[in-house]
């Protein structure tokens, strides 16, 4: 993923945490390109991102998280 508007060496540099958070935002939102997203990372994340997330991908990963038992 090749981002053209953020500086990211410093966003990383600065704030890596927010940094950790914004990237996986904008892998999800803007494709993976190859990369494999770790469950347990994104579940620890999920309440901090699923708000600015696409709606409707935001509900499919919801779904592939957390799939409803019946």
């Amino acid at each position: 993923m090749i981002n053209w508007s953020t500086d990211e060496k410093l966003f990383k540099k600065k704030y890596p945490e927010e940094y950790k958070l914004w990237r996986l935002t904008q892998l999800i939102n803007y494709g993976l390109d190859g990369e494999k997203l770790e469950e347990k990372e994104l579940k620890a994340a999920w309440p901090k991102i699923k708000d600015r997330l696409d709606p409707d991908l935001r509900d499919y990963m919801h779904f592939l998280l957390w799939p409803k038992q019946s």
